[in-house]
């Protein structure tokens, strides 16, 4: 720990964060990043802004909504794709249907092989996409490229991503005879209820990273998974910085708060005991240059607005 007085530390820590908000612009990529947490772990996908744009934006509309945070993967065929985007799930209501926005026209381009992501859409209808999209497990061109007009790839999962979307498939499954749940994964040993389910939430980010805990400066987003009182709970959620004079301090995006299979090397933990959230290793992204932070401490400052206000940490 650095031999400062606590309160200059913590002055710091706000002027380290801070100065990251402030002095960064977008670095330049490709496409479009986001960045999917799973209960089984985190993918990014590259999306396609150039060769899909109609598409792309359809896709981050709902994004930008978080109206993809805490629905479930509904649909998953071995060696075919993983498919959400269509559903939550809400004690003793059952599922939820994301509200979709009105078709997006089709953009068929790009073949859909292994690891590309593609919109879903209605037998029949080439223009029929809204809100449901899946990753392919296979190379699927021979059939997804001529059927229906072709299916839009919009995306190309990133890195060893599929080593997710692989573990996802390999799950047991649970249909429970409906369209919002026909071939459903689950992470427990055996299925008791829809919490169960694979769960996910998306956010764009600035780059890809495979750290599994990020802060990047210029959208203030951090994104982060928990052990709660020693693995009681298991859980990944994003925060977001909010504007203050004198400290960091961050808000819990309730949406995105999922639940994880297993915990992580290196997963935060969180103690009812003392109210403090403790992020072993945080990595921080300021226009491409990246560092890291160690022994982040945050305390649970306002529990009913959850906000988490930066206490100290290593350089």
């Amino acid at each position: 720990m650095i031999a400062v007085p606590q309160r200059h530390l913590i002055v710091s820590g706000c002027y380290l964060l801070l100065s990251l908000v402030i002095f960064t612009t977008n670095p330049s990529q490709a496409g479009t990043i986001v960045r999917v947490s799973t209960s089984m772990g985190d993918y990014s996908i590259e999306l396609l802004d150039d060769i899909a744009p109609a598409t792309v934006q359809n896709f981050l509309n709902y994004v930008n909504r978080n109206d993809y945070d805490g629905t479930y993967l509904h649909r998953v065929v071995e060696d075919f794709v993983v498919q959400g985007g269509g559903f939550r799930f809400q004690s003793f209501i059952g599922p939820i249907p994301v509200p979709a926005d009105p078709p997006v026209v089709n953009e068929f381009s790009v073949s859909n092989t292994r690891g590309t992501v593609a919109m879903a859409k209605i037998d029949g209808d080439p223009n029929s996409a809204t809100n449901q999209w899946f990753v392919s497990l296979i190379d699927n061109s021979g059939n997804l490229d001529s059927n229906n007009g072709g299916f839009t790839v919009f995306g190309n999962v990133l890195g060893d991503g599929m080593v997710i979307l692989d573990a996802i498939e390999d799950l047991p499954q649970v249909s429970l005879g409906s369209w919002a749940a026909p071939n459903t994964p689950y992470i427990t040993e055996s299925y008791s209820s829809p919490t169960e389910f694979v769960y996910i939430s998306v956010a764009v980010v600035e780059r890809f990273s495979t750290a599994l805990h990020v802060f990047e400066s210029a959208t203030g987003l951090m994104i982060a998974s928990v052990s709660v009182d020693g693995g009681a709970e298991l859980l990944s959620l994003n925060l977001s910085l909010l504007p203050s004079a004198n400290e960091v301090v961050f808000q819990a995006n309730l949406d995105s708060v999922i639940p994880r299979r297993e915990s992580p090397d290196g997963i935060a933990t969180f103690s009812t005991a003392d109210n403090r959230l403790r992020i072993p290793s945080l990595e921080l992204n300021s226009n491409g240059s990246i560092s890291n932070v160690s022994n982040v401490v945050f305390v649970l400052s306002d529990p009913a607005q959850y906000l988490f206000t930066l206490e100290s940490y290593d350089q």
